[in-house]
């Protein structure tokens, strides 16, 4: 039986955007969308700096996150008054999701678990700092290390060949001892398996269904000194929480297996349940992978139906302009940095 049928049905799911390539607080937010911008819920943790003639003044603009090319996402679920709190990626500088995490109020001690969605360096590359920031927090606070859930496959080096040969490389992915020495109790693990007490559900291998997502087109990857292509990435999770009287929510950090194929792998994990949060990178940017576009769009609409779409990261202005045309009004609300998504039971 897979770990699916014994996913805690939470009562609450928040989605807390710690690192995103963008940062938008002034968009509106359609009626009904459960997205939070940034600078509201900072405005209501804050207290007045000034009162004038009557009226709190609050100062929030030096305190905005900063975004760059990366991911991360703080999800904490609550089922009566248990509540459990996964880092869903950490994206690629320790000092960017250090500094945000500070800007959003975030107590480091109630992270459980830090998960880890692929190897990819903007995924991967603050983990060991990251990791050693919660371990002392929670020693402070007497609490266990951190869990570092860990896919087993790890590569040394990943990287994109371009047309004319050259290889572009990311950097040189952290090392399991290294993660461990910075205080994080490893996991290793390549199938399907709860998280974060049993309130969310890790994906293995995402089945690869769609006959236009084929994988990252011109992806390498180095191990022990040896070049291979390796567009499929296999090793890539989605992590999913379900919501009482909302649905499954699928986190899916890059989709290279394909958001429309990671989606119906949690479909298929939760056949009875509708698909309500899909957040995360989309991976159609480039030219190359924008001819999905459209079929993207397309399956996302009729296979997929979400209540809401949130792609951000590594999705592209292009691929968000058509899923805006197939979703918005009331269906849309694109990931940025500091945002929050907060969903409760209906």
């Amino acid at each position: 039986m897979s770990p699916a049928a014994s996913l805690a049905l939470l009562d609450a799911l928040d989605l807390l955007v710690v690192v995103d390539n963008e940062t938008d607080t002034l968009s509106s937010v359609d009626d009904g969308v459960p997205q939070i911008p940034e600078v509201m819920h900072l405005l209501a943790r804050r207290t007045a700096d000034r009162v004038h003639e009557g009226h709190e003044c609050k100062v929030v603009f030096d305190q905005l996150c900063c975004a760059c090319h990366g991911y991360s996402v703080l999800a904490t679920g609550r089922r009566g008054t248990e509540t459990h709190t996964v880092l869903f990626d950490v994206g690629p500088y320790p000092d960017v999701w250090l500094a945000n995490a500070q800007r959003l109020d975030i107590d480091l001690s109630r992270i459980e678990c830090v998960f880890l969605s692929h190897w990819h360096y903007d995924h991967s590359g603050g983990l060991a700092p990251v990791i050693a920031a919660i371990a002392a927090a929670r020693a402070a606070a007497g609490l266990p290390a951190p869990i570092v859930d860990l896919h087993p496959d790890r590569p040394d080096q990943r990287g994109l060949m371009t047309a004319n040969g050259t290889l572009v490389l990311l950097p040189a992915e952290p090392d399991f001892a290294s993660l461990a020495a910075a205080g994080g109790d490893i996991l290793k693990a390549a199938d399907a398996h709860l998280v974060g007490g049993g309130f969310f559900f890790s994906s293995g291998a995402i089945p690869r269904v769609t006959a236009y997502e084929t994988g990252l087109a011109g992806h390498h990857s180095f191990r022990d000194g040896k070049l291979e292509a390796d567009p499929l990435i296999m090793d890539e999770r989605y992590l999913a929480a379900q919501v009482r009287g909302r649905g499954v929510s699928v986190m899916s950090a890059c989709s290279h297996a394909g958001i429309v194929n990671a989606c119906l792998g949690a479909k298929a994990e939760f056949p009875q349940a509708p698909m309500d949060v899909v957040l995360g990178g989309y991976h159609l940017a480039g030219k190359i992978m924008e001819q999905r576009i459209d079929d993207t769009a397309r399956d996302l609409v009729s296979l997929i139906a979400p209540r809401l779409l949130a792609p951000g990261h590594c999705t592209g202005w292009r691929a968000k302009a058509a899923l805006a045309n197939s979703f918005a009004p009331g269906r849309y609300a694109p990931s940025v940095v500091g945002c929050l998504y907060r969903l409760v039971a209906s």
